[in-house]
């Protein structure tokens, strides 16, 4: 008898379903391995840009033998030169401008700084350069585009964060160190004007005193005045852009008031009983007996690169890195805003010398909860910074030496 036999044509369902499964397993192994490799490569392209962005300093330094300044452009009496200018969301007074927009003919950026100083038609009328400017809200800008405000400078990027826009306008993922005290620091220094033209040297003893970093606002330095060695001190560090959810981060948390000595009871850290329990990197809006959540969708950091007041394009070296913000009120004086990434661990910062480093989270930060230096009957000035490895590479010429590693 013949017996006949039968070829087989193809997989059984079991063998598919563990072909499947197999092929599940690998995916699931190696995804994780990508997904870092492109967070590896992201990373390193955030410190090329970093590095830019010094190396731009340093060639503006070796230019005007001084350091790019924060809180620049064209000055105006009109107005307290505390109050909002024009160039960065309202009021009248102006010298806004932060060091980022100084430097954008040194990061190949000319063309966009020829529009910014000089003469800029808009559709209703011609903006004298630098200022004034129209107010830079989104809604104004909607209305009466000021083109270099709203532009996104890739430099000026990370690309680990995924912001992108409206309600912000050009985002930057890079901040100018203000030392390691917030009283004053986004107000008067010696150069301080009331409105009405006088000299306030109360007020600048104030900022002289409080504002310890490689930058101070409106006032140019050079890197003489750095005198804790520009290796070791702190330049510029890296920042997110808010993203609308809340992110402590990139989020104000205000707490109206202060004492003589510190804000409130819990000093810096008063607004911490804010943050969600069940999600600690974002605020709970619904907290209570620990001020309000800032509700304004454009007072949000890194949403403004042209800006110089703290909020936007500066921080202290208080809190350690990705901590909390935390505003008495406003966003022009008393603000403790830190570092932050999207990268795992820690933040990039940009030291005196041009190097970029990686600080992480767990950095010493010393006692977080310190009065601050000033002479506004906190710590005497001069003093040496409490906020430990941290507060003394946010400070220039405290005399301090180095306590650890970084």
């Amino acid at each position: 008898m013949r017996q006949t036999s039968r070829s087989r044509t193809g997989f059984t369902l079991v063998e598919l379903l563990v072909v499947i499964a197999i092929i599940g397993v690998l995916v699931g192994l190696l995804l994780p391995a990508v997904q870092a490799a492109r967070e590896a490569a992201r990373r390193m392209s955030c410190s090329n840009n970093f590095k830019q962005i010094g190396l731009a300093i340093h060639n503006y330094h070796a230019a005007y033998d001084q350091l790019p300044e924060q809180g620049t452009g064209t000055a105006s009496n009109t107005g307290g030169h505390h109050t909002n200018p024009r160039a960065s969301g309202g009021g009248n007074s102006f010298n806004r401008l932060s060091f980022l927009v100084g430097i954008t003919p040194f990061i190949e950026q000319q063309a966009l700084w020829e529009q910014i100083s000089n003469p800029y038609v808009t559709t209703t009328g011609v903006y004298q350069a630098m200022g004034p400017l129209p107010s830079c809200s989104v809604a104004n800008m909607q209305a009466n585009p000021y083109i270099p405000w709203m532009t996104n400078i890739a430099a000026y990027r990370c690309p680990s964060d995924p912001g992108q826009g409206l309600p912000s306008l050009g985002r930057s993922n890079y901040a100018a160190c203000m030392g390691d005290a917030t009283h004053s620091c986004s107000r008067e220094n010696d150069a301080y004007e009331d409105a009405n033209g006088n000299s306030n040297s109360t007020r600048a003893s104030y900022s002289n005193a409080a504002a310890r970093g490689a930058f101070v606002y409106r006032k140019s330095l050079k890197f003489r005045d750095i005198l804790d060695g520009l290796a070791n001190t702190m330049m510029c560090g890296e920042i997110i852009s808010d993203l609308g959810d809340n992110d402590k981060r990139s989020h104000i948390w205000t707490r109206g008031g202060r004492t003589a000595a510190q804000w409130n009871t819990g000093g810096v850290l008063r607004c911490r009983g804010a943050i969600d329990a069940a999600r600690p990197n974002f605020w709970n809006p619904a907290a209570t007996g620990v001020g309000n959540l800032f509700a304004s969708s454009e007072e949000v950091r890194g949403n403004k690169w042209m800006c110089g007041i703290v909020l936007y394009t500066g921080f202290h070296s208080i809190l350690a890195p990705n901590s909390e913000l935390c505003i008495h009120g406003n966003q022009h004086e008393e603000a403790v805003v830190s570092t932050s990434s999207r990268h795992q661990g820690g933040t990039h910062v940009l030291m005196g010398d041009g190097a970029v480093k990686f600080i992480t989270d767990s950095i010493d930060a010393g006692n977080s909860n310190s009065a601050q230096v000033t002479v506004h009957n906190y710590l005497p000035a001069g003093s040496k910074s409490p906020f430990g490895l941290w507060g003394e590479l946010g400070t220039r010429a405290a005399k301090e030496v180095l306590s650890g590693d970084f």
